[in-house]
């Protein structure tokens, strides 16, 4: 999952027409909104989506070096910005992983816990104080997860075995907690160049989705049986995996401009509203293309999540 980038939240130049900087956050939802399937689709041709999620945004490393080669140097001099690759890094890793093997609505709705981690980490982080709306929209937002974590599966999703599921929210889990952490170390490190900003969240895709995939890949070499936490070494090299994954690489770099362009010129709480749409692009594609039912509890949970998610975008506080 793609953070808000550096210029996120601001205004920095009103677009001729607003409604080309809401297509363009539009864009960016439904590109990750639909990810899982040629996550999948890769899956299945033995590329495991952590071997995707570093290949991708290497591509994306490259690019911005290109663009800005001094991005190098201020990632390699500012330890600040080391953080913000880990917790970006862990964000595409295990969201892309969980949206793979898991029940894609689950797995989308429980990411965008957003509201109740960034509650903690900015008291903690930011020293933010905890007002009575912001309890409420924590509560709310515990509430929904209770509901989503305890619904039974229906349809696809109930031919995974049960250790999948679990692992597949999980990830979806510290995915969320991981995405909020990276928000507000940006707004925390709102003073380093942007360039530096957005390599090291690209940079973390590489290093911590490759990281993990190498030492899985290892585990997995010596004790084959590990079930769902296999992550076989990648197969040789096919233009059928490869051009794929080139095409992916793209689609999720014009996905990040858009999300640039759309970002910097509406209001952050607009911004804020529109994003979760990922969620409606998710769950209409998982119930057209992957065969999943969710159930009534599900969509229920769902529903109180995305409207912690508006109070937040709403409030002040």
């Amino acid at each position: 999952m793609a953070p808000p980038t550096p210029a996120a939240g601001g205004l920095h130049g009103q677009s001729p027409w607003p409604g080309w900087a809401v297509a363009a956050l539009l864009v960016n939802a439904a590109t990750w909104g639909l990810s899982w399937w040629p996550f999948r689709h890769l899956n299945a041709a033995g590329l495991h989506p952590l071997w995707i999620t570093a290949c991708v945004y290497l591509l994306a490393c490259i690019v911005i070096l290109l663009w800005r080669p001094r991005a190098w140097g201020l990632l390699r001099r500012e330890p600040a910005l080391w953080a913000i690759l880990l917790a970006s890094g862990l964000t595409n890793a295990t969201f892309n992983w969980a949206v793979t093997v898991g029940e894609v609505t689950r797995v989308v709705l429980l990411f965008y816990l957003t509201p109740l981690w960034t509650v903690v980490l900015a008291r903690w982080l930011l020293g933010e104080a905890v007002t009575r709306a912001v309890l409420l929209r924590v509560a709310l937002a515990l509430a929904g997860a209770a509901l989503v974590l305890t619904a039974q599966p229906g349809g696809a999703g109930a031919d995974l075995p049960a250790t999948m599921r679990w692992g597949a929210d999980a990830l979806g889990l510290l995915g969320g907690l991981c995405f909020a952490a990276t928000n507000v170390l940006l707004r925390r490190e709102a003073g380093q160049p942007e360039e530096g900003r957005a390599l090291a969240m690209f940079a973390g895709g590489v290093v911590v989705a490759g990281g993990v995939a190498v030492v899985a890949a290892a585990l997995t070499a010596a004790d084959p049986t590990l079930g769902a936490a296999r992550v076989p070494w990648p197969p040789a090299w096919a233009w059928g995996w490869a051009l794929p994954t080139a095409a992916l690489a793209l689609a999720f770099l014009v996905s990040n401009l858009a999300l640039q362009y759309g970002a910097a010129r509406l209001p952050a709480n607009v911004t804020a509203v529109i994003m979760p749409t990922e969620v409606v692009f998710a769950s209409a594609s998982a119930l057209a293309w992957g065969g999943e039912r969710p159930a009534l509890a599900v969509w229920l949970g769902g529903g109180l999540i995305l409207c912690a998610t508006a109070l937040a975008a709403r409030s002040r506080d």
